[in-house]
C-alpha cells in the first residue's frame, strides 16, 4: 500500500477517533462468563454462549435477519464448534455491549488496492491499517448488519467462543469424573467416556464449566468440520412460512396506537401552518404531532388514529402550507450535467482525490498508440424495501422500548435516547425481522420519529410508518454518478494507461453527519464508496489514476446495496469491454490477460466462461457479454446472454461464478446471488429517480418497477473451492450483471449503452 493509501485509510475510517484511542485497554470479543443462571436457568459461559438445564445452547446473535441467511450462518458456526446439532441452537437478541461491535464492516472500509491485499500477499502496510483499524473498531463497538461483513466478522469470534465453550464442557466432565480429557469424546452435546457408560449432555455440566479454565483452545481442523460448508435448514423459514415470523409491521402490543408521516411534497420541505380540523373531524384520529428533523429526515407531521387505516385517513386530509426547501430547486437533469461537467474538468487539470496512482498515466496516455475515451452515467436510485419504513415505541416512567427492523441497533438506541432525553442505557431495543433493507434500515430517521410521537401517547405504544410514497419520494438516494474513462493502448492491443476521473456526492460523510455527528468530524474525510469499483480495479494496467471529485448536490443519498461497487462496476467493466472490441480481442482472453498475479479472479473469470459455454453458437438474435467484478472480499463474474424482442432487451439467462471464501452455507450463498442478480437487474433495466423542482417523480412500484417473475432469467450459480477466510455473499452479486447485461446488447446490437437504466 501507498503512503497515500495508508493516509486515506487512517483518516477514511478513523478520522477524529484517532485521539485518545492509545488510552483504552483491549477488550476480548468473547466476554465474560457468568455464574448466576438467567430466569430460565442458563449459564453463561462468556458473551456468546448460554447453556440452558436441558442442554440446548443459546447464541447471542448481533446481526439483523433480513433475508440473507445470516442468523442461520452464525448459529451453524458455534454448531460446528459445539459439535451440536444446529436445531438445539436458540438465538437470542445480544444486546448493547461493545463486544457485538461489527470490526469486519469497518476494516473493509479501507481503501486497499487488490495488488497490496490479496490474502497471503498483504503487505506491511495493510496488516498495520487492519489491525489499527480493528482495535479502534473494537473500542467503538458499532453495531451494525451491512456491508456484506457478518459471517467474515463472526468467523473467528463466534468459533471461538463455541470452541472456548466446548473445552470449558469436557473440563467439567474430566473434573467431575476424574478422568483425563483425552479420554472423553462429544457428540451431538453430550459427554462421554469411551470405557464406560458415563454420560452427560451440556446442562448437566455447565455449573462445573463455567469456574473451569479452558486451557489451550483450538478451532476445529477444516476436515473434521461436519456442518460448514453443507447445506443446512434454515433457522428462520419455518416461521416465515407458518406466518408466524415477526416483521417490524407484525408488532402487536396492548393499547398500541398507529401514526402515519406526512413530509412536504419537495425534498428538504417543511411544514408551515397546518389545519388540523379536516383530519380530527374524521372518526378514530387522535392527534396531529409535529416532528423535527431526526437524523437527516426532514421536519414533518405525523397523525395518531386508532389503525393504520384511521392515521393514512387523517394524514392525507390535514391542510398544510408545505415550506419550500431553504437550499433551493433540485433538479436531476441539471445535477447530471454538472456531475458530466466535474468529471470532465477534473480529468483535463487533475484535480479531484486520487484514490489510487500508479506510473504515469497522462504521459502515456499521450503517447499511446490508440485512445479510447467515453463518459458514462448512473442515475439517483431508491431502496423501496417491501416492507414499508416503520417502528414501534414507547416511552413510559423514563425508558423507552423499542421494537424496530434496524440494521443499526446502535445508532437506534442513541438516536432514540437523544430525542427522549434519556441515557441510552434506558433504551430496550427489540429487532424484528426486516422486509428488505438494502442499505436503507441503515438509517435511524423513522425511529426518531417514534420515539418523537411515543412522547404524545401518554406511556402507549405507537407503531409509526410511512407509505410507500412517502419511502420512495423522500429516501437516502444511491447517488447520481458520472466518470470519464479513458484509455491507451499500445500497437498490440495492450492497455497501457487507464485514467478514471468520476464525481458524484461522497455517502459517508453524509452519514455520519447524520447518524453520529459526535463522529462525523468537521472536514469531509476521503469516502472509499465514492471510487470503489474504480479504484481497485484487478487489472494490470502499468499507468493508472483513478480520481474522484466529491460533489454536494443537496440530495440527501446514502447507502444502497453493494454502494459505490453498484454503479462504478458499470463504468469499469462496460469499459474495459470497449478496450477489448478496440484491442480486436475476445473479451474472456482480454481480461484474462491482464489478470497476472490474482489467481482467484481469473479463476472465477474462467469457470463462468467454462460454464457459460463462452465462444459457442448461440441462437439467432442472442448475444453474451461477460463481467467480473471484486466487492467486500468477494470476487463475482457473469455472463448475461440477452435478445431484443421490439427493441427491448429480453435477459434469457445469467451464469455466475464467484469466489467467496470458504463457504459456510452453500445454498444461502447461492440464494444471496440470485437474489442480486434479480435486484441489479431490476436496476440496470428500469431503476431511476428522477426529480423535478425538487419532487421526486417516482412514488410506487407501477413508476419504479422491478422485475417480475415473467422477465427473470434463468440463474446459474457455481462457487469456486475456497480455504481463504469468508467474504461478502449478499452484495457482491450485484455490480457485474449490469456491465454483463450492457456489454451482451453490445454484441447484440453493436451499439454501446453508457447510461443507466438501460431500457
Amino acid at each position: 500500500m501507498k503512503r497515500r493509501s495508508l493516509l486515506l485509510a487512517g483518516a477514511g475510517t478513523a478520522g477524529a477517533l484517532i485521539v485518545g484511542w492509545g488510552l483504552l485497554p483491549p477488550r476480548s470479543r468473547l466476554g465474560r462468563a457468568d455464574s448466576r443462571a438467567d430466569a430460565d436457568g442458563r449459564i453463561a459461559l462468556n458473551g456468546w454462549i448460554r447453556i440452558a438445564p436441558d442442554g440446548h445452547v443459546v447464541l447471542a446473535m448481533n446481526r439483523s435477519e433480513m433475508g440473507q441467511g445470516v442468523h442461520t450462518a452464525l448459529a451453524m458456526l458455534a454448531a460446528e464448534e459445539l459439535d451440536l446439532p444446529l436445531a438445539r441452537i436458540e438465538l437470542v437478541d445480544a444486546g448493547a455491549d461493545a463486544l457485538y461491535g461489527n470490526v469486519a464492516a469497518l476494516v473493509g472500509g479501507l481503501p486497499f488496492h487488490p495488488s497490496d491485499s490479496e490474502p497471503g500477499q498483504e503487505t506491511r502496510s495493510v496488516r498495520t491499517g487492519r489491525w489499527v483499524v480493528g482495535k479502534l473498531a473494537r473500542e467503538l463497538g458499532l453495531s451494525l448488519t451491512g456491508g456484506s461483513s457478518s459471517v467474515a466478522d463472526a468467523w473467528e469470534p463466534v468459533r471461538l467462543a463455541a470452541a472456548t465453550a466446548r473445552a470449558q464442557l469436557l473440563g467439567a466432565a474430566s473434573l467431575r469424573w476424574k478422568l483425563p480429557a483425552d479420554e472423553l469424546s462429544v457428540a451431538d452435546g453430550v459427554i462421554s467416556h469411551t470405557g464406560d457408560s458415563r454420560r452427560a449432555h451440556y446442562g448437566e455440566l455447565v455449573g462445573t464449566a463455567v469456574a473451569t479454565p479452558p486451557g489451550p483452545v483450538q478451532l476445529k481442523p477444516r476436515e473434521q468440520w461436519k456442518l460448514i460448508g453443507r447445506a443446512a435448514p434454515r433457522i428462520d423459514l419455518p416461521a416465515k412460512v407458518d406466518g408466524t415470523a415477526r416483521f417490524g409491521l407484525d408488532v402487536r402490543l396492548p393499547g398500541l396506537v398507529y401514526a402515519v408521516v406526512r413530509h412536504a411534497p419537495a425534498l428538504g420541505g417543511s411544514p408551515g401552518r397546518v389545519d388540523v380540523e379536516p383530519a380530527m373531524k374524521l372518526a378514530g384520529v387522535e392527534r396531529v404531532v409535529r416532528l423535527g428533523p431526526y437524523a437527516g429526515s426532514t421536519a414533518a407531521l405525523a397523525v395518531i388514529g386508532r389503525s393504520s387505516w384511521h392515521a393514512r385517513r387523517g394524514a392525507a386530509a390535514l391542510a398544510v402550507d408545505w415550506q419550500p426547501p431553504p437550499a433551493g430547486t433540485l433538479d436531476s437533469n441539471s445535477i447530471a450535467a454538472s456531475l458530466d461537467a466535474a468529471a470532465r474538468a477534473a480529468a483535463a487539470s487533475d484535480e479531484g482525490l486520487a484514490f489510487y496512482r500508479r506510473g504515469d498515466a497522462n504521459l502515456t496516455l499521450a503517447g499511446a498508440a490508440r485512445r479510447v475515451e467515453a463518459l458514462y452515467r448512473a442515475p439517483y436510485l431508491a431502496h423501496a424495501a417491501m416492507e414499508p419504513i416503520n417502528c414501534t415505541a414507547r416511552v413510559a416512567d423514563g425508558r423507552v422500548e423499542l421494537w424496530a427492523p434496524t440494521q443499526v441497533p446502535s445508532f437506534a438506541r442513541a438516536i432514540a435516547a437523544r430525542v427522549a432525553g434519556v441515557p441510552e442505557s434506558n433504551v430496550t431495543l427489540h429487532v424484528t425481522y426486516l422486509g428488505g433493507g438494502f442499505g436503507r434500515r441503515l438509517e435511524v430517521d423513522v425511529i426518531g420519529q417514534a420515539v418523537r410521537v411515543a412522547l404524545e401517547t401518554g406511556g402507549r405504544p405507537v407503531q409509526l410508518l410511512w407509505t410507500r410514497e412517502e419511502d420512495m419520494t423522500h429516501d437516502f438516494y444511491r447517488p447520481a454518478g458520472a466518470a470519464l474513462m479513458q484509455a491507451g493502448l499500445d500497437a498490440q492491443g495492450r492497455v497501457q494507461a487507464l485514467k478514471i476521473t468520476s464525481a458524484g456526492d461522497a455517502i459517508t460523510p453524509r452519514f455520519m453527519e447524520r447518524n453520529a455527528p459526535g463522529l462525523a468530524g468537521p472536514l469531509d474525510l476521503p469516502d472509499k464508496t465514492a471510487s470503489e469499483g474504480l479504484f481497485d480495479l484487478p487489472y494490470d494496467v502499468p499507468h493508472q489514476r483513478i480520481a474522484h471529485v466529491a460533489t454536494r448536490s443537496g440530495v440527501p443519498v446514502g447507502n444502497w446495496r453493494s454502494v459505490g461497487h453498484s454503479h462504478n462496476a458499470f463504468f469499469s467493466e462496460s469499459f474495459v469491454d470497449e478496450l477489448a472490441h478496440a484491442a480486436g480481442r475476445d473479451p474472456v482472453a482480454f481480461r484474462l490477460s491482464m489478470l497476472e498475479g490474482l489467481p482467484r479472479h481469473a479463476a472465477v473469470l474462467k469457470l463462468v466462461a467454462e460454464k457459460a459455454g463462452w465462444g459457442a453458437p448461440l441462437p439467432a438474435g442472442t448475444a453474451r457479454g461477460v463481467a467480473l467484478h471484486e466487492s467486500f472480499g468477494s470476487m463475482v463474474a457473469q455472463v448475461v446472454e440477452a435478445s431484443l424482442a421490439d427493441g427491448r432487451p429480453i435477459v434469457r439467462r445469467v451464469v455466475c461464478a464467484a469466489d467467496v471464501g470458504t463457504v459456510v452455507h452453500p445454498g444461502i450463498v447461492v440464494q444471496q446471488m440470485e437474489s442480486a442478480i434479480v435486484f441489479g437487474l431490476s436496476a440496470a433495466l428500469f431503476g431511476r429517480v428522477d426529480i423535478v423542482a425538487s419532487v421526486v417523480q417516482q412514488n410506487n412500484f407501477p413508476n419504479h418497477p422491478i422485475l417480475t417473475m415473467a422477465q427473470t432469467p434463468r440463474i446459474e450459480t457455481h462457487l469456486v473451492a475456497s480455504t481463504n477466510a469468508p467474504g461478502g455473499v449478499g452484495e457482491p452479486g450485484t455490480p457485474p450483471v449490469a456491465p454483463a447485461l450492457a456489454n451482451a446488447l453490445f454484441a447484440l446490437t453493436g451499439r454501446r449503452l453508457r447510461e443507466l437504466p438501460l431500457l
